[in-house]
């Protein structure tokens, strides 16, 4: 059990694997055990690293901590005391906060780049950004089941349903008790002026962040790639991981990592 001092919290990582650093970055409603599912998988050919962000899973950190305001410091944090110069990162949902913060503000420090069912932390243009705010008012009472996992997903596996469940209570934290801003983030076009390849992905079944907005972020950043997992909801990469970890596998390779 690694973890590094930082601003007051104990910050908990995990390293598996060698090879090309890739830093997994999970959602809101996980943390660092949320990716049991690609850890096997991506550790055969790269230095995988988990963390968990501060308020989640092993990340201990005060009630009244900064929460989202240090997000971007401890990842940077993170690569400094590992020694990573450069890595590539996949963020799901709130961690696409994280990293594409980090990404534009650290282009020197990414590979590549994939955005899981994710614009966290974009500065959307306002037409876009009219369309979010319907989906988020459409969405904001449903259950935490109904919101994170696809119906498709619920409904072939309770068991999982239950696992993720499991793996969330771990966390101190969640999207409504959650403390601190990430500050304004990059527009679709400076993402892509970065030179960072980037992949979006997103469940065909996410009601969070809808494929067709996502995909119509993705036509603003210049080179990024996007894929749709059938079957998936907000979850992809918990609710279907063979094509999610195959769509990031072959986007990896494409770009070089």
């Amino acid at each position: 059990m690694a973890t590094l001092q930082i601003d007051g919290c104990d910050f908990y990582y995990e390293v598996h694997g060698n090879g090309y650093p890739l830093v997994l970055a999970h959602g809101v409603g996980g943390n660092h055990a949320s990716w049991f599912n690609q850890v096997p998988v991506f550790a055969k050919s790269y230095k995988v690293v988990l963390f968990d962000h501060r308020g989640f899973g092993n990340s201990r950190d005060r009630a009244d901590g900064p929460g989202r305001a240090r997000f971007v410091p401890d990842l940077l944090a993170l690569f400094d005391h590992l020694g990573l110069k450069q890595a590539a990162l996949v963020a799901q949902s709130m961690g696409g906060g994280t990293c594409s913060h980090f990404t534009w503000k650290y282009p020197q420090r990414v590979k590549a780049l994939v955005l899981a069912d994710t614009l966290v932390g974009l500065k959307l243009p306002g037409p876009i950004q009219d369309r979010m705010r319907v989906v988020n008012r459409a969405v904001d009472n449903l259950s935490q089941f109904e919101r994170v996992l696809g119906e498709s997903f619920r409904k072939r596996e309770p068991a999982g349903s239950s696992l993720y469940a499991a793996i969330a209570s771990f966390n101190l934290v969640n999207r409504n008790t959650l403390t601190g801003t990430l500050g304004e983030g990059p527009s679709p076009e400076q993402l892509g002026a970065t030179g960072v390849p980037i992949l979006f992905l997103v469940g065909q079944e996410d009601i969070l962040f809808p494929p067709a907005i996502v995909s119509d972020v993705h036509a603003l950043v210049k080179g990024s790639q996007y894929v749709e997992v059938p079957g998936a909801g907000h979850s992809a990469y918990f609710e279907a991981p063979h094509p999610f970890n195959e769509a990031v596998l072959k986007f990896l390779a494409d770009a070089g990592v």
